[in-house]
Formats: structure tokens, sequence, C-alpha cells
């Protein structure tokens, strides 16, 4: 095998700082330069689409996909976030002024339950009201303040945020317009073979769009139609809960399931025995059959990885990055998984060690 040279070895060195260095300076803005990437994946096939349009005139191609994204994504987005933020409010007033009673709503179902249920209950030291109640309690007002606290955060980081969107819609643009180039480039200087590469990029593409593309647009649908129920069976903040809904199904085995199935056991132990069949019926037969059909039609059964992969990377991904981990852990586990498995199966790799 052969040695570097001093002067390889000091360009590496250059190289690795430098390396280092760029990234260090782009990290205050990751999540937008993260977003700008993941978009520019997602709407490449338009962009190449109007880029045929418009006789193959690439700023004009990149000004209509950036106009269209933010008509059709950020637009939404915002108008969801001030609804979402006005809910929230409300939810955290109510829960101040007693209006929203946790240990009422338990008290109500312990109530409606028969006695030997109760009695098995006891038997865990369930239905014990005052201590139930003071963890309801506890954690209500938890939860209430973490609201509050994030709205209050989003107020004050309205300039931080702006700037986010202005450098992520800057570089959207330029990432459309010459992201072809730009990723050749990559590929020419990465240090495998072609076949490695062309393997190992497919792999990332594919599973950003099918991430984004299928589990969110899966996840809209889901919240969407859980928080249409709850307006329509009078549960208060529907905008609220259809966002949570949205955020759980995003998680494989978790699902909104968690949100809407409670519900529909109050509906059912406080005498509201329609709006428990009927919330049962319709997250059983629609919100839940929407994964069984969409997913399949919008990610595809062969890029989609097990679900235990997906839950695991999922939470560890938003564990460590925030909210925009829910890509960044799937897409880190599907390299992975195509890396081991180059590795496994390649020849090359295992010829030294015959």
């Amino acid at each position: 095998m052969n040695q570097f040279t001093l002067q390889q070895k000091v360009f590496l060195l250059l190289l690795s700082l430098v390396t280092i260095g760029f990234f260090w300076i782009l990290f205050p803005y990751a999540g937008a330069v993260f977003w700008g990437l993941v978009l520019a994946i997602l709407f490449e096939p338009m962009y190449r689409w109007l880029l045929v349009k418009t006789k193959h005139k690439p700023t004009t191609a990149a000004l209509i996909t950036l106009l269209s994204i933010v008509v059709m994504v950020i637009i939404p987005v915002g108008m969801i976030a001030a609804s979402l933020a006005k809910q929230a409010v409300g939810v955290y007033n109510m829960i101040g002024t007693g209006h929203i009673d946790f240990g009422m709503y338990f008290r109500q179902i312990i109530n409606a339950l028969p006695q030997w249920v109760v009695s098995l209950l006891e038997r865990f030291d369930i239905t014990s009201l005052a201590t139930l109640q003071t963890k309801l309690q506890a954690a209500a007002s938890q939860i209430s303040q973490t609201a509050a606290k994030q709205v209050i955060n989003i107020g004050r980081n309205t300039f931080d945020f702006l700037v986010g969107m202005t450098v992520m819609l800057y570089l959207l643009f330029f990432l459309l317009r010459d992201g072809k180039a730009l990723a050749a480039r990559i590929r020419q200087a990465v240090p495998l073979s072609r076949k490695f590469k062309q393997r190992l990029f497919n792999n990332f593409t594919t599973v950003i769009r099918a991430t984004v593309k299928g589990n969110v647009l899966v996840a809209i649908a889901q919240g969407a139609l859980g928080g249409l129920a709850f307006w329509a069976l009078g549960v208060q903040a529907p905008m609220l809960w259809a966002v949570v809904m949205a955020f759980l199904s995003l998680l494989p085995a978790v699902g909104a399931a968690i949100v809407w199935a409670p519900v529909a056991v109050y509906f059912l132990v406080t005498g509201s025995i329609w709006q428990g069949v009927a919330l049962i019926a319709f997250g059983v037969l629609v919100i839940g059959l929407v994964d069984n059909v969409l997913r399949p039609v919008l990610v595809g059964k062969d890029t989609k990885m097990p679900d235990y992969v997906v839950l695991i990377s999922t939470l560890g991904g938003m564990e460590l990055f925030g909210l925009t981990g829910f890509v960044i852990g799937p897409v880190i586990a599907a390299l992975f998984i195509a890396c081991w498995d180059l590795f496994a199966t390649e020849d090359e790799f295992h010829e030294e060690s015959v």
C-alpha cells in the first residue's frame, strides 16, 4: 500500500481543518440548510418538469418552483402554526382558570365504571383520587407551562426564524438551479467506486423523499381526519389535537390512536355512547387505514425499512436533533443498513483477508 507523502499529509490535514471550520460556520443555520436540501430533493421532479416547459431556462424554472413551494408549503404551515399557537394559549388559560379539570374527568370515568372494575383497579391503587389527581394536575401544569414557554420563545425568536427562513429559501433556489452540477462534483470527490457512490446517493435521496413525501403526508392526513372528527364531536381545541395526532403518526407502533382512543373511552364511560362508537369506528376504519392505503402508494414497499428500525431511528433522531430528527434519524439508519449491506455482499472488501 502506498504511503502518503509529507505534502499529501499536510494537505489532508488542511482539508480536514477547513471542512470542520466550514461546517462550524454553517452550524447556526444547520436547520435551514438541511430543510433547503430536503425541499430541493423533494421538489426536484417539479423543477425538471418546469425546466422543459420553460425551454431550459434554469433560473425561471427555479423561481417558479420556489414560488410554488412558498404557496403550497410555507404559507399553509405558517397559518396552521398561528392557529395552533392561538389554541395552545386558549387551552393554557382554560387549565389555569379551571375550565379544564382533569381530576373531574377522572372522577366521571371512575363513577361510570362497574363496581367490579373499580374493585380491580383499587387493588392496584389506580382509583386513588388524591394521588392521581395530584399527578394529573402536575402533568397538566407542566405541559401547559411548556406550551406557554414555546409560544413565548416563538415570539422572541421571530427575527431568527425569519432569517433562517430567508437563508433556506435563498439556498433552495440555488440548490434547485445548480443542484445537479453540485451533486456531480460531490460524487466525483467521494473516494469510492462509481457503483458504491451511485447506490449510496440513490439510497440517500430515496429515503428523504420517502420520509417526507410518504410519512409526512400520511401524518397530515391522519391528523386532519382526527381533528375533523374531534371538531364534529365538540372536543375542545381540535386543531391542537390534530397537530398532536399528526406528530404521533410519524412514529410506527404509536400512531394517532394514542390520542383518539382515550377520548372515545371517555365518551363511552360517561354515557355519550354514540359519540364514542362513532369515534372508534372512524378511528379504526378511516384514520387507521390511511397508513395502510397511502403509505405503500407514496413510499413504495421496496423502499420501506422495518417498522422497528424506523421507530427507534425516528425517536433517537428527534431526541438528538429535535423535530428535524424525524428525517435525519431514518436517513442515517438507511445509510447504515446500505453501507453494511455493501460491506457484507461485495467481495472486494474481503479480498485482502482471504
